[in-house]
Formats: structure tokens, C-alpha cells, sequence
């Protein structure tokens, strides 16, 4: 880790936080990769959603929801912007409608900055957006584990004779050899399914471990935590948060909320569960402002994107 000034540069102290234009955190806007630990990227890429769309916006609504985050995290003990070296790399420029063309130009962006030796943290956005993720990240750093918060196993293997969308991304990421599947975890499933085997497939069929949220509740969230750090390892982390792994009282602006989910605190002791862990890359998914209220969900998202960036940062990535 490169450490170095908190590049926000502005707290309340000095100027309203309210003040733009929103990057997150107020990082600095700049492609420039030189030193940074961590790169924020906006994939503003919808149109691989099976039910609502509006993932497109996910990016802004976060940053926006970004500008209360503070420099400090007392539970972790970490000055994460202190600590890191972070910037706000700014949107992909993607294709509404194309997600092979899209998927590719993310893949792109990432795999360049994880070249540059930073984090790439990814702000969506749909959640076909994190197989590019994942791609950018395999491209240089091999297999990682897959660390996943979600309502859904996203393991289809295609929909309406298409194999690319929102639900498709983990069986794409196993099949191209992305995923340490040896260490790696899906928790908070919940909801219908339309068989009995569509559970018990991932992992019979793609060896990945996963925790129900009926699990997480019977457990408690803290042996849950316990739980994933065990499934890891020392094994580098690809962590993904679906924000529908909340419960749509905590996060109702997402594509397909399940009822039964955990809260906003259930989410920040799994995700601190993992410090100490290496992150190779994560990321906050799923965020639709138009279907949000008082900005719960894009705050939610801001503040998990926060806490990834403190686990991250007690990696000692470098």
C-alpha cells in the first residue's frame, strides 16, 4: 500500500459535503493510475436485468449517497483514505442494449487498471457487469475466490436462449475458469426456486459453498462471518455484494427484492468478517434509485462500498 493524504481532501469542517460534482468519496476524477492502491469505477449497464431496469443510474445515485462518508472507521481501526491510495476512475462507456459489447469494455477497463497495481472497486449497475469484473481481475491475478452476497445463486445457464445476463454471471465465471471454487461462497440465498435442485447445484455441480439466509439467522451473523473466513483461506477475494442480499426494507431500489433478507448491520459484520483477507477486487451491485425511497438503498450501497474499501485496505496488499 502506497498510503497518502486523504485525496477527498474535503470534510465538513471545510466545505458542505453536499457540494459537486460527486465522485465517491470526493476522490479526485483522474485516469491517471500511477501509485493508486484503489480505483472506484461506475458501470452504468443495465439492460442484462431480467425484471426491473434502472441499474444505469445505480452509479450516480451511490456516489451521491458517498459525500457523509467519513475519513475514519473506528470499529476497524483504519484511516482507509490514509491508508490507500484511492481514486474515482469514473463510468465504463458501455453499450445500452449490447451486454457482450459492454461486458468486453468493462473487462477492458479493469484488466487495465488491475496493470496499474490498484484494487479495482466497481460501483453498478447490473450484476452481468461483475463476469467482466471478474475477467479483468482472473486476467492478471489467476483463479480468485469468489466471496458473494446475494438473494440469488445468478447460476442459470441461460435465459430466452441468451447466456448472458444478470442471473447467468457465476456459471460464466466457473465455466471461463475464473473462480477458486475450492474457496469460494455464496451467502444470503433466499426465496422460491423453481426446483428442488436449484440450490444443491452449486455445489454438487460448481463446487461453490453457499450459506441460505435462513443459515445466516440460525447461525448468527457472526459465526456466518467465522464461516466465510474459513471457506477463504489465505486464497486472494473477488468479493460481490448484490444489494438485494438486504432485506427490501433496507434496500427497496434493486432489480429483484426478495423478501426475509438481512439488514444493513447483519451486512456490515459479514463484510468485516473479512479483514484481514486479501481483496483482489470488489464490488456493489444492483442499486435502481427509481424504485428507492429517502435514498435507503444508495446510502446502504455507499456504506458497504465503504466497509469493502476498510477490509480492503487491512489486507496489506502490498
Amino acid at each position: 500500500m502506497t498510503g497518502g493524504p486523504w485525496h477527498g481532501g474535503t470534510t465538513r469542517t471545510v466545505r458542505p459535503r453536499f457540494l459537486g460534482p460527486y465522485t465517491f468519496a470526493h476522490l479526485p476524477h483522474t485516469r491517471e493510475l500511477q501509485d493508486v492502491d484503489v480505483a472506484f469505477l461506475g458501470v452504468p449497464f443495465d439492460t442484462a436485468a431480467g425484471f426491473r431496469t434502472g441499474g444505469r443510474f445505480g452509479p450516480a445515485a451511490i456516489r451521491a449517497a458517498s459525500a457523509r462518508l467519513r475519513p475514519y472507521h473506528e470499529r476497524l481501526d483504519i484511516h482507509p483514505f490514509e491508508t490507500l491510495n484511492c481514486v474515482d476512475y469514473g463510468d465504463v462507456e458501455i453499450v445500452p442494449g449490447n451486454a457482450e459489447t459492454s461486458l468486453a469494455r468493462i473487462g477492458d477497463a479493469v484488466a487495465g487498471v488491475v496493470a496499474a497495481g490498484a484494487v479495482p472497486a466497481m460501483l453498478g449497475g447490473d450484476h452481468s457487469c461483475s463476469l467482466a469484473h471478474m475477467r479483468g481481475v482472473a486476467a492478471a491475478k489467476g483463479p480468485v475466490a469468489l466471496v458473494q452476497f446475494d438473494a440469488h445463486e445468478d447460476i442459470a445457464d441461460e435465459l430466452m436462449g441468451h447466456r448472458y445476463f444478470h442471473a447467468t454471471w457465476v456459471r460464466r465465471a466457473v465455466e471461463e475458469g475464473l473462480i477458486d471454487v475450492e474457496h469460494s461462497i455464496q451467502v444470503g440465498l433466499r426465496g422460491p426456486t423453481s426446483s428442488p435442485t436449484d440450490r444443491t447445484i452449486i455445489t454438487s455441480e460448481l463446487g461453490i459453498e453457499y450459506v441460505t439466509v435462513d443459515d445466516v439467522f440460525e447461525l448468527g451473523v457472526r459465526a456466518t462471518g467465522e464461516r466465510i473466513r474459513r471457506r477463504l483461506g489465505d486464497a486472494p477475494a473477488f468479493v460481490s455484494f448484490d444489494i438485494d442480499v438486504l432485506d427490501p426494507a433496507c434496500a427497496p431500489g434493486t432489480g429483484t427484492p426478495e423478501i426475509g433478507g438481512i439488514t444493513t448491520r447483519d451486512a456490515q459484520v459479514l463484510v468485516r468478517s473479512l479483514a484481514g483477507a486479501t481483496i483482489a477486487g470488489f464490488d456493489v451491485m444492483e442499486v435502481i434509485p427509481a424504485y428507492d425511497h429517502s435514498d435507503l438503498t444508495a446510502s446502504a450501497a455507499a456504506g458497504i462500498a465503504y466497509e469493502l474499501l476498510c477490509v480492503t485496505g487491512l489486507g496489506g496488499r502490498r
